[in-house]
């Protein structure tokens, strides 16, 4: 269950790829995203027990820089809940050289039991990213009112680098940090390092390495997927 993107790619490495996101606003844009991994890991800790899930999901863009979208993936939280379902919205524009995104998140558990607490919770987001050649870095605060199970007000902060060493293909390199106002003895932080591509302009795949500060287990995580539309 979750301790703290369900998305592993960051504001840089999509500036890197090229690859539509949901912080990517364009004209009058529908577009549709599928994918298959080997293990769903949410800022270091599994949210299938170890296990692949499969995820999809489809963002709503115009040139105003507003957008919106859904996804939603398969879990397993040891309970009788089975499916994540978030629903987000947001602006995203570019000032300079300096990519801007804000927005909302609800993550969303339709079949999630009643009994423990609320799984359900909202969390706001803000990063910037900046592209330099090559190479790219963005950051990231996202905060929760009530975090997962109501646990109170939580923070996760982010940052990471991407180097593009070949055409459409990137190395980059994550740091996360998960704080909890009501349960500090929570905190902690995770890591990440991976490789991703493109091939046949709709199919990408990453391959990921996960870390966690409090000798959680560590994970290498597959991934491709398949985008369509825009």
């Amino acid at each position: 269950m979750k301790t703290a993107n369900a998305k592993f790619a960051g504001l840089a490495l999509a500036a890197l790829l090229g690859t539509a996101a949901a912080t990517t606003a364009s004209a009058q844009t529908v577009e549709g995203n599928v994918a298959l991994t080997s293990d769903y890991i949410f800022r270091g800790v599994t949210q299938t027990d170890g296990g692949p899930a499969i995820s999809g999901g489809f963002d709503v863009a115009d040139d105003s820089g507003l957008y919106a979208g859904i996804w939603g993936s398969s879990v397993d939280f040891g309970d009788d809940t089975t499916m994540e379902l978030d629903l987000y919205g947001g602006y995203a524009t570019t000032l300079g050289s300096w990519d801007i995104d804000v927005g909302g998140i609800l993550y969303g558990y339709p079949d999630s039991p009643s009994a423990g607490g609320d799984q359900n919770f909202w969390e706001f987001y803000a990063g910037v990213g900046h592209t330099l050649g090559p190479v790219a870095w963005d950051a990231k605060l996202s905060w929760s009112p009530d975090f997962y199970l109501e646990s109170g007000p939580a923070a996760y902060i982010e940052t990471g680098l991407a180097y593009e060493f070949a055409a459409g293909v990137a190395l980059d390199a994550r740091i996360g940090a998960s704080r909890f106002d009501d349960i500090p003895a929570a905190d902690y932080e995770d890591y990440q390092i991976g490789i991703s591509g493109t091939a046949f302009d709709t199919v990408s795949w990453d391959a990921r390495y996960h870390a966690l500060s409090d000798d959680g287990d560590d994970s290498f995580v597959f991934t491709i997927s398949q985008s369509f539309g825009g």
